[in-house]
């Protein structure tokens, strides 16, 4: 791999960690502004938002810059340039179109909750706008990502997190402090600013267009000229490419859309008030939800790293270099992300109370639901891994069947549990749908599961040790410190972290798990912090 590619990627990666990031701490601050009515109705236009955005533009920076990447690399310049032309006016109106289904669905999409239809509508009309305009941003990020530049993708996706949440929050301090406006009101202004980022966005990607143009025009000199491919056949090598990461990026919001849909009606049924079935779909599916999202994202980014690998030993019928990438990958998932949900669990109030302050159902509801964490994981892996092999098209079936079976059982089960009940659907849906996946990828690729059940008997046995250590720490530290109070959490957050995190990597250096892992890494960090084992 070139150091140009690595330095690309590394570019591109901390770029998106930066965008995560700022798009999970802005939650505390919003949270207080607007409070849980005001982030259930947030919800309620993010997550449709969410589906129509992924479906729009999932994987096409990817598939867009792999087929540019390919012709280019054939110094077949003009291929790509002819797709970028075309693929602008068709994100445009694909962009357009999303817009429009959304904005008239709102109506249809708004039934059922139990704060008023119309407050539901003119937030998801709000967020709408954005749908025009980030298909089209998505093609110019590929465009330069398929000529090995990062830098336009990744600075444009910082640039709209910082507009968007700059938008967002001092849009709704000024409405609420100094315009005389409502939760409502503030609401609506913050999905709007997915527009305002993505226009933000846009103009750096132009700013960087105007800059590089007269070199990517210089390439067009040299193109050969030897390949002609017509439009029809390059948008049907990149939806075939691009497909199995729509059904993964629409994956959760899917799932969180069926809570959308049943999750209040059913409380209400259940006998719940109206005012706590709303309170409990925010604390669900946003703010929890944002706190689990965090140790899948890092778990996951560092797990297909490797699945490049798999590909290529794939590809070249190498079956031991084959289940070496498979063990690797699913160790490191689950090395990774064991401990981080088990970790969430256990500090499930100090957390809660850092992001959002004190409260009860918002600490039982996090602690039942960080576990899922690692069944997120596992699913965004495992699709990845089908892609690997060729069988992407077993994602389908799997994502269908787990959505079958939460939409089956969320309702009786919301009935009989409250809010833990949707977490047990969610995490039987994944479950089924993960099951799909290994059965596929053993079929398909031979691998046996021997060595990572044996490896997973060993990671078990060191979380629990770790959450041990971590118990007995938070529980001493609470006898002098409050979860209920912010700093005095984030002390408690810190020191049990870094007592369980001690334990955990103290006992993967001594049985060597971690170099089986990571490999000379490990020593190399080891070195940098001058710590000797």
């Amino acid at each position: 791999m070139s150091s140009k590619l690595i330095r690309g990627t590394f570019i591109l990666t901390l770029g998106t960690m930066i965008s995560k990031m700022l798009g999970l701490f802005y939650v505390i601050p919003f949270t207080r502004l607007v409070g849980l009515d005001g982030t259930a109705l947030y919800q309620y236009s993010y997550i449709p938002y969410t589906i129509f955005i992924s479906i729009a533009t999932a994987g096409i920076p990817l598939a867009v810059s792999k087929f540019i990447a390919k012709y280019n690399a054939l110094e077949e310049y003009a291929v790509g340039r002819r797709l970028f032309k075309s693929g602008l006016v068709v994100m445009l109106c694909t962009g357009i179109l999303s817009f429009l289904i959304l904005y008239f669905s709102a109506p249809l999409l708004a039934q059922g909750k139990t704060q008023p239809a119309e407050d539901i509508i003119s937030v998801i009309r709000a967020v709408s706008f954005a749908l025009i305009v980030v298909p089209f941003m998505s093609m110019i990020r590929g465009f330069f990502q398929g000529h090995q530049s990062m830098g336009p993708s990744a600075v444009s996706q910082v640039v709209e997190q910082v507009v968007r949440i700059t938008f967002v929050l001092v849009g709704a301090y000024i409405i609420l402090e100094f315009m005389g406006g409502d939760t409502v009101d503030a609401v609506r202004a913050a999905t709007f600013a997915a527009f305002i980022g993505a226009i933000g966005s846009l103009f750096v990607l132009a700013w960087y267009w105007i800059k590089r143009k007269p070199g990517l025009d210089k390439l067009l000199e040299q193109d050969k000229g030897t390949v002609n491919i017509s439009l029809k056949e390059m948008y049907k090598e990149i939806l075939i490419y691009a497909a199995p990461f729509v059904l993964v990026g629409i994956a959760n919001p899917l799932f969180q859309f069926i809570d959308q849909l049943t999750f209040e009606n059913a409380l209400v049924q259940a006998g719940v008030k109206a005012k706590d079935a709303g309170d409990a779909f925010s604390i669900l599916n946003f703010q929890s939800h944002k706190l689990v999202i965090i140790p899948v994202s890092l778990a996951t980014a560092f797990s297909l790293t490797l699945v490049p690998s798999v590909t290529k030993a794939f590809v070249e019928g190498d079956r031991k270099g084959l289940n070496f990438q498979l063990n690797q990958t699913f160790q490191v998932l689950l090395f990774l992300t064991l401990p981080a949900a088990a970790g969430l669990a256990l500090l499930a109030e100090p957390f809660y109370t850092v992001f959002y302050g004190p409260m009860e159902l918002g600490t039982e509801v996090l602690k039942m639901y960080a576990p899922v964490a690692i069944l997120f994981a596992l699913f965004s892996v495992t699709a990845a891994i089908l892609q690997g092999i060729n069988e992407q098209k077993w994602t389908i079936l799997s994502l269908l069947t787990g959505l079958l079976i939460k939409l089956t059982f969320n309702i009786p089960l919301i009935k009989a549990f409250e809010t833990d009940g949707a977490i047990a659907a969610t995490a039987l849906g994944y479950g089924a749908a993960i099951m799909i996946n290994l059965i596929i990828i053993k079929k398909y690729s031979g691998y046996r599961f021997r060595l990572v059940l044996r490896r997973s008997l060993l990671i078990v046995i060191f979380g629990a040790l770790m959450l041990a250590a971590s118990a007995v720490t938070y529980r001493l530290l609470s006898n002098y410190l409050s979860p209920e109070v912010e700093w005095q959490s984030l002390i408690l957050i810190a020191v049990t972290a870094l007592v369980g995190g001690a334990v955990y990597f103290y006992l993967s250096i001594k049985t060597r798990l971690i170099y089986f892992l990571f490999g000379d890494k490990v020593d190399r960090l080891l070195g940098k912090l001058r710590i000797r084992v």
